[in-house]
């Protein structure tokens, strides 16, 4: 493939290439985008989720359900009475789709992943491929990747109606074939049919040939960057970056914003678009149900109860807190909107780690931690970040890569870590999904094996030493805490293990000096704000603490005006007052060692960023898997959750252990999206800062509003990107190509290629590079043949200069896919109708009974009722073909007088049957619907006639 390297403009304070071709990111006033287009389509359809399950328990929803709904507006309609969610999660896994859908922009330039060049049929296979990795990621929840996969079909599926001449053919439904495999499209226009005509000079509303309306012929454009080549008489995409539409017949057909070739249409393209979404989250929602669909768009969490357990010998009584922490945590929540929507278990021993527990079932999971035994080990340091590893890094399986991003991780040792070849790897994860990692240290490493001679003792307490600041500095990168205290007063310790399982949890304010400086921090505490509280790690810190008012409290002080201070270890927790916290607050500390402070709270207010790009061929603000380039400018893409109650006035790189900031200029993309557009991006590690005004729902201000990342975010100087791969096969070689880059000068590099499956993977140990030039390499990732499909791998490659130490890495989620030869949907014969409906319904009632197979595929998995409140019940026979036959009778109410019987097979495909009796021509007959029972009388009806005859 040819190496693209072309100019970018800035446009509206964020690059962009000239040549976009899609429904366009930053696009001109009254266009729609695939952001937009994206959510506007979760938004409506959770929506009718949620109302649907209103209605069958007996609750009203009130929510209107059209294209003005907001993030805010559906999460507070589908949560459950006076319960404090926040729409972080639900924002969140809308914003991570939205990111796969803008990645195809960027890392897929083929004409079938954007409906171009009449590649309509190619783009079918596409979407429903891609549609099969979302179900078969919903299997195995691993709802991220489901995520990840469905962006994509969402791109492709979008680009269809922007691209094709669908609208032009005056079509008001989507196109379902789209995504229905077994589904036959056999009106494309073929090679040698004319498609278009010259535009009238920049009018090129008209330039579709009229035979293609006439005989309901689609086309779409073809687009070149570096050849103007195309088929005779063929329509082009459009635009001044589109070679192919300065030659004959000139112009475009493309609707991607109201300024391209064909925008009178846009309008109507972006609509089709939402509905063809929605028409796509609907099959998905019948193939895995309501709950499910409810967790992909991350509406259906609280939080995560996430434990790394060491299990060595020592540890009796660190692993009988962990038991009895988290069995308070689970019984006391068992009924509450608070209980841990998962629970993740990664034992590890000396030199073992594992098994590994990931569940939902609370039972299953208090089962598992009941069985655990401290045993062998003695050999301290521990293999303690082999496990946290897998712990953060396994998607699904494993603590912070299986559960949400931006959760709390608990680690309990005793030992100092001695696989320090890990921490880069650790650190690169942390950074990615931004999750917290707490260690429970208990203070007896030192006395583990006291049989050693002494020199033997000496080695192993410096060994202790490093890898318990280890422990700390990954604390302080992630956001979390390192408590050290003793075993017997470990119980008093984990009272933070319950705050942070609480939910809608928020930042207001941390910091790390290490050094320790004696320094005054000011915070401001909004009205939306609850359960406040303060934690402070350090040896014996002064400290003072100042409310809105002036009224102050020491810290010797444990019961004060402000609030009460438990001090157990070298942990303070400070649990404010909950009367008169709205304001300016200030803490002034001093302390002779280096020391941390956090400050959360409750609230449905929070922020969640992520570093973008627009490059590539399509261009569109796409997220970066890596660390951002140190020295130059760079963009945030920001989100609010709540945002319409927010007026966002600053944000800032706030340095993490030091007083420097950079302040970014605020671009709103309307709603609670923002771009922050950076002048510099600074070497030393930072935390973003964002600062505001609460207003109230007439936009009065309610006061200043203060929010915080916890995770440390650190630049680099080396560019490392890598082919955008989403799924493998098992047992085949998958071939990752990777490209260095580095402004300074030429260097060599260590390179490191780590997967959290344990699969076999080679890759080259270290590459030399030049300044201002490019270095390839290539990492082949082998899946065993055996693997499930719908696994998840997390493949890192990281760059290190070996002369700086300066690293940076890229994150690939893969899914492992066997190939799947079930491509049908399952099919619903109706046999029969027996209606005897009066006009007034009163108390009578109708049946259906109707024939499911499926065919030689997979087999009929499921079959229930998606609409209507009757009964329905199944039964099996065995066809005449030997195929197996799932027999639906349903029964209701004449007062219900229509229903849709679905039937999903093994893979996920969706049939259905829809029926509607019309009450006012309702008889006392049956109506007979079976296609052979019709043909017979037909048969017999000639038969009669002609003897007759």
């Amino acid at each position: 493939m040819l190496l693209i390297v072309v100019a970018v403009f800035l446009i509206r304070g964020a690059f962009q290439p000239p040549w976009a071709t899609a429904f366009k990111p930053l696009s001109s006033e009254g266009s729609l985008t695939h952001r937009q287009i994206t959510e506007m389509a979760i938004l409506r359809k959770t929506a009718e989720v949620c109302r649907d399950l209103a209605i069958a328990e007996g609750q009203d929803f009130e929510l209107t359900i059209d294209n003005t709904l907001t993030v805010f507006a559906v999460e507070q309609a589908c949560s459950e009475l006076n319960s404090l969610q926040s729409t972080h999660d639900f924002q969140s896994a809308i914003t991570s789709t939205y990111y796969s859908n803008a990645a195809v922009d960027v890392d897929h330039i083929h004409p079938e992943q954007h409906c171009d060049a009449e590649k309509i049929r190619e783009a079918q296979q596409l979407i429903t491929d891609g549609l099969k990795s979302v179900k078969i990621n919903i299997d195995k929840e691993s709802y991220d990747s489901a995520r990840n996969s469905l962006g994509k079909i969402c791109h492709t599926l979008q680009d269809f109606y922007s691209h094709s001449n669908w609208v032009e053919l005056d079509k008001s439904v989507p196109f379902s074939k789209l995504i229905n495999r077994d589904a036959i499209i056999d009106n494309i226009a073929d090679t040698n049919t004319k498609t278009c005509r010259n535009c009238n000079g920049d009018n090129c509303n008209d330039n579709i040939l009229p035979e293609l309306k006439e005989k309901n012929l689609l086309t779409s454009g073809y687009f070149g960057v570096f050849s103007s080549s195309k088929p005779e008489g063929k329509c082009s995409h459009g635009g001044k970056s589109d070679l192919t539409s300065f030659e004959e017949p000139t112009g475009g057909i493309n609707k991607d914003e109201i300024t391209s070739s064909h925008g009178i249409y846009h309008k109507r393209a972006a609509d089709l678009a939402i509905s063809a979404t929605m028409e796509l989250l609907e099959d998905i929602r019948l193939a895995k149900g309501n709950q499910a669909f409810l967790q992909l768009v991350g509406m259906n969490k609280t939080s995560v109860l996430a434990f790394v357990i060491d299990t060595t010998g020592s540890m009796s009584d660190d692993i009988e807190e962990a038991k009895r922490v988290s069995f308070n945590i689970i019984d006391s929540r068992i009924e509450s909107v608070e209980k841990p929507s998962e629970y993740i278990l990664v034992p590890f021993n000396d030199p073992d780690f594992g098994p590994l527990i990931k569940t939902r079932n609370a039972e299953n999971f208090k089962k598992a931690i009941s069985l655990l035994k401290a045993n062998g080990g003695g050999d301290e340091p521990e293999m303690c970040l082999s496990g946290l590893e897998l712990g953060i890094s396994m998607y699904m399986y494993l603590a912070l890569a299986m559960a949400p991003p931006y959760s709390d991780i608990y680690v309990f040792t005793d030992a100092g870590a001695k696989d320090f070849g890990l921490e880069s790897t650790i650190r690169a994860m942390i950074e990615w999904t931004k999750s917290r990692v707490n260690f429970m240290l208990t203070k007896v490493f030192s006395l583990r094996k006291r049989r050693h001679v002494s020199r033997s003792q000496r080695s192993s307490t410096r060994m202790s030493r490093s890898g318990m600041q280890l422990y700390r500095d990954l604390a302080d990168v992630s956001g979390g805490q390192a408590i050290e205290v003793t075993k017997s007063t470990l119980s008093q310790a984990t009272t933070v293990i319950t705050d942070s399982s609480a939910s809608a949890l928020v930042t207001v304010l941390q910091v790390v000096r290490n050094p320790a400086t004696a320094e005054h921090f000011s915070f401001v505490l909004d009205s939306s704000l609850s359960n406040v509280t303060l934690y402070i790690t350090g040896v014996s810190p002064v400290f003072t603490l100042y409310n809105p008012t002036g009224a102050s409290q020491s810290g010797s002080v444990k019961d004060g005006p402000l609030g009460s201070i438990q001090t157990v270890g070298n942990l303070w927790r400070i649990k404010l007052n909950s009367k008169n916290q709205k304001g300016v607050w200030g803490i002034s500390i001093n302390s002779a060692s280096p020391y941390t402070i956090k400050i959360r709270g409750q609230s449905y207010f929070n922020f969640f960023f992520t570093f973008v790009g627009s490059e590539g061929l399509h261009g569109d603000l796409v997220p970066k898997d890596n660390r951002p380039i140190s020295g130059g400018n760079g963009t945030l893409f920001l989100s609010v959750t709540g945002g319409e109650l927010i007026t966002v006035t600053d944000v800032l790189l706030v340095e993490a252990s030091g007083s420097n900031t950079v302040n970014g200029t605020i671009q709103s993309l309307g709603g609670s999206d923002y771009l922050i557009h950076l002048q510099r991006i600074p070497e030393w590690p930072f935390v973003v800062q964002l600062k505001g005004l609460l207003n109230d729902l007439n936009g009065s201000s309610l006061g200043q509003f203060q929010r915080q990342s916890s995770t440390q975010q650190r630049a680099s100087s080396i560019k490392i990107t890598a082919d955008s791969q989403s799924t493998l096969k098992p047992g085949i070689p998958l071939n990752v190509n990777f490209t260095l880059t580095s402004k300074e000068t030429k260097g060599s590099y260590i390179i490191r290629a780590r997967n959290d499956r344990g699969f076999k993977v080679s890759f080259p140990s270290s590459l030399s590079g030049k300044a201002g030039g490019s270095t390839q390499g290539t990492a082949t990732l082998i899946t065993p043949s055996n693997t499930e499909s719908g696994s998840d791998v997390t493949l890192i490659i990281e760059a290190e200069d070996q002369e700086s130490a300066d690293l940076n890495y890229v994150t690939l989620r893969l899914t492992v896919m066997a190939e799947i030869t079930d491509v049908s949907k399952p099919v619903c014969e109706k046999v029969s109708i027996k209606a005897d409906c009066p006009v007034v319904c009163s108390n009578a009632s109708w049946e259906l009974s109707a024939n499911l197979n499926d065919g030689n595929g997979t087999g009929i998995a499921k079959v229930f009722i998606n609409i209507g409140n009757g009964s329905l019940s199944t039964s099996q026979l065995m066809s005449e073909d030997g195929t197996n036959v799932t027999v639906a009778f349903y029964n209701a109410s004449c007062c219900s007088p229509e229903v849709q019987v679905v039937a999903v097979d093994g893979v996920g495909h969706v049939g259905t049957c829809f029926t509607s009796i019309k009450k006012k021509f309702a008889t006392n007959t049956s109506v007979k619907l079976s296609m052979a029972a019709t043909f017979k009388f037909i048969l017999l009806f000639i038969f009669v006639v002609f003897f007759m005859w």
